[in-house]
């Protein structure tokens, strides 16, 4: 049926087809701003986390009849230079950096940020901002001879999205051509990596739906929210996932509808994003010995330096240098698990042996240290004395979702699922019309 959508598409143009797709994207579009309202009404901000703006609210910035000044931080520059070229003496740059430290150390201003300065009908500089990071801003007041220093959070305006695409060549690409950029996409890989291998799994033809948030600043795009549902179909395959914040802890996780947790107890990967040049095999050419021979890991190109991370919580049974393996990390988990991490170029701070670890924490970086061609992470698992292989084990989920918040959560997920049917009912109608016009043409 594809083919035949794509032939149509391309050999006759049918003039009601711009209607068609008019009226589909005006149909989404409404949905989700009814979605995007009802998110906002059915989840009022509690008192414990305050949104984006409400400081700015209670401590609003100076009238806009002021004099604005941006300046943007040169190479080398610092606030005292800064501050001079507006008429602050030595004396007084000294005060106000005394002051304002406490709540954040004007040191540490990075080169190519704004400093945004106002200034009263005399030239004077009644406040000024700085943004300190990606969530927050640092505000400046001068007040009878001192200076107030808050830090506010950034008043950032969140619009909830939904995309829809078909797999033609890979992930990125597919993203990439719906208008977003290249982080969706491998945040979307890191959601469903336990059940699906985006570098050999994928093919063409493949579908996903994915509802996001973006972050936009001034009216510009800044960087992409959380996924709040996701649905991707592989190879006939179906997986779907709903993102939920437990009220109570704060904590977010993405689950199944049915409350499973997609996560397992062990993380999918060592390495974020990495690409696999060599899998687990009992007879490998190895490629310096050029013997085959067993290879009981996975291997993960990545550049020097890039970050390891524990595949689980356990204990550091084995840190340091080990023959071929070069530098190596082993770790010992429960049930019988232990994890090795060959290879590298250094180790984390902190890691040694006997030391606890966490999963997902950093231990070491990506090397090429004992027999390896090149910059990569050899992996390798073994359950109960054995290698097994890490990418077709089948590992537990993580706990399901607490049960008293399973009602909330399927509540809650229920619209994304309406979202996803809706899609495929008016695609699907579409498709069939345009085949059926096709047919009468």
């Amino acid at each position: 049926m594809k083919k035949i959508h794509f032939k149509i598409e391309r050999r006759r143009r049918v003039s009601l087809h711009p209607v068609f797709i008019l009226g589909y994207i005006f149909f989404c579009f409404s949905l989700f701003l009814i979605l995007s309202h009802s998110q906002k009404l059915t989840s009022p901000p509690s008192p414990e986390t305050e949104p984006p703006g409400t400081a700015l609210q209670d401590h609003p910035p100076p009238p806009p009849s002021w004099e604005v000044k941006e300046i943007i931080v040169q190479e080398g520059q610092t606030i005292s230079d800064i501050l001079g070229t507006f008429g602050f003496t030595p004396g007084e740059i000294y005060k106000l950096r005394q002051q304002v430290k406490p709540t954040y150390d004007l040191a540490r201003i990075i080169a190519g940020r704004k400093i945004k300065f106002f200034l009263d009908k005399k030239g004077q500089v009644h406040s000024f901002e700085y943004q300190t990071d990606e969530e927050q801003f640092l505000r400046v007041t001068s007040e009878q001879e001192k200076f107030r220093a808050e830090l506010l959070p950034l008043p950032y305006e969140i619009k909830t999205r939904m995309i829809f695409g078909t797999i033609e060549d890979n992930l990125i690409d597919s993203i990439n051509r719906q208008g977003e950029k290249d982080f969706l996409a491998l945040a979307l890989a890191e959601i469903f990596a336990w059940d699906i291998d985006f570098y050999m799994d994928l093919r063409r033809g493949d579908t996903y739906k994915i509802v996001f948030e973006k972050k936009y600043l001034d009216g510009n795009f800044v960087s992409y929210g959380p996924i709040l549902a996701a649905e991707f179909t592989n190879q006939g395959q179906t997986f779907q996932a709903f993102r939920y914040t437990y009220p109570d802890t704060g904590k977010s996780d993405y689950f199944t509808y049915e409350g499973q947790s997609l996560r397992k107890e062990f993380l999918k990967s060592p390495i974020k994003f990495a690409r696999i040049t060599s899998r687990f095999s009992y007879s490998r050419l190895h490629p310096i010995r050029k013997v085959y021979r067993p290879h009981y890991g996975v291997d993960y190109a990545a550049r020097i330096g890039t970050p390891v991370q524990a595949t689980a919580d356990g204990v550091v049974t084995f840190i340091g240098w080990n023959g071929a393996s070069g530098r190596m990390i082993r770790l010992r988990h429960k049930n019988g698990y232990e994890t090795l991490y060959l290879h590298l170029r250094g180790y984390a701070a902190g890691v040694k042996k006997g030391a606890r670890v966490q999963g997902g924490q950093i231990i070491g970086y990506v090397g090429a240290s004992g027999e390896a061609t090149g910059p990569h992470l050899d992996y390798r698992i073994k359950y109960r004395g054995k290698y097994i292989n890490p990418l077709a084990w089948r590992f537990r989920p993580v706990q399901p979702i607490r049960s008293e918040f399973l009602a909330d959560f399927q509540k809650k997920a229920q619209k994304y699922l309406f979202c996803f049917r809706i899609n495929d009912f008016f695609w699907g109608f579409f498709q069939r019309t345009l085949f059926f016009l096709a047919l009468i043409a």
